[in-house]
């Protein structure tokens, strides 16, 4: 493994905190969205309606243009918004509040909706709404679920393979673009962050090849993101390559405890650490911690928890990742040296 011997500067990104997001490491690695793999999942049709979209559930048709829109999954209010849509309901992932959306998604709501449960919703307060479109293209993937909605209004559930929230950011702005009937629009919205992405990459050539952890940690212990997770996959995108032996070790899940007796698992040229629910002061001040090679470089970037760079890295909507492409890269740049 390559690495440069900088001595030790603590780099912690503080930003001003927003509402407690969830607790668990196992929730929050659930709800990462996948990686640029399952692409081919995606969307079926055009612009116009009817509007037909591929989902696990099969071919859902919308018969004609939503007035009434709940967007349930994770990120699929902020893809509707950023699609020119304001979703009468919405489900608040990560507890920001007010209009439930990340800052990056400020202003976007002309009338603030009517918060939705998450991992579960309220079935009566969605039928309530009347909706004529829900979206829940980033989720669990339930069957039960599916079928409960899918009784209220026409649903667009998880593409195959998204099963667990392992839906990634460009399959769901194209599914939920189909939905609306705004296919090129929604084309241009990925079109833009993936020129962002190629931007960055050729800014950065340092970054290809180097391995990186993205790691977290909660009240229970250390853990990390593997391949196919939101996190690994911005990062891959990039030119990193995620920790072999946290793929290894977490074999076909998307996230893997990590003991204190085998934290130089941890260990890679480069590592992200995300405490969740715990100050950033518990891994800082943590003696093992500190002994793993990479922190002892210099080489580690601690996000402050609930924060708005912690919490636009855990979204992984077609908004926050464009944030945290601008937020991000140049915090990354600045570990490596």
């Amino acid at each position: 493994m390559t690495r440069t011997t900088a001595p030790r500067t603590r780099r912690t990104t503080t930003v001003i905190a927003l509402a407690a997001a969830m607790a668990l490491a196992t929730t929050l690695g659930a709800c990462s969205a996948g990686s640029k793999d399952d692409k081919a999942a995606g969307p079926v049709a055009g612009a116009g309606f009817p509007a037909k979209v591929a989902t696990k559930f099969g071919e859902i048709t919308v018969d004609k243009k939503p007035q009434r829109v709940v967007a349930l999954g994770w990120g699929d209010a902020e893809t509707a918004l950023a699609l020119g849509v304001q979703p009468v309901g919405a489900s608040d992932w990560l507890a920001f509040g007010g209009d439930g959306t990340g800052p990056w998604a400020k202003g976007l709501y002309a009338k603030s909706p009517e918060k939705i449960g998450t991992m579960e919703p309220e079935y009566e307060k969605i039928a309530a709404l009347k909706p004529d479109l829900i979206l829940d293209t980033k989720s669990s993937g339930d069957q039960k679920r599916y079928d409960t909605l899918s009784k209220i209004a026409p649903t667009i559930g998880v593409p195959k393979g998204g099963d667990q929230y392992l839906t990634n950011w460009e399959t769901q702005t194209g599914m939920v673009a189909d939905a609306l009937g705004l296919h090129d629009k929604g084309k241009e919205l990925v079109d833009g962050v993936e020129a962002k992405f190629r931007t960055a990459v050729a800014q950065h050539p340092e970054f290809q090849g180097k391995t990186v952890t993205a790691g977290s940690l909660t009240s229970v212990g250390y853990g990390a993101y593997v391949h196919g997770s939101g996190r690994v996959d911005f990062l891959e995108r990039l030119g990193f390559k995620n920790n072999p032996k946290v793929d290894a070790k977490a074999g076909g899940s998307f996230f893997t405890e990590i003991s204190r007796e085998d934290l130089d698992l941890l260990d890679a040229d480069l590592m992200i650490m995300v405490p969740i629910g715990v100050p950033a002061a518990k891994a800082e001040g943590d003696a093992l911690y500190k002994e793993i090679p990479v922190v002892k470089a210099g080489h580690d970037l601690v996000f402050e928890p609930e924060s708005t760079l912690s919490s636009a890295f855990a979204t992984d909507s077609v908004l926050s990742v464009s944030y945290t492409l601008d937020q991000v890269v140049p915090e990354i740049a600045k570990a490596l040296k």
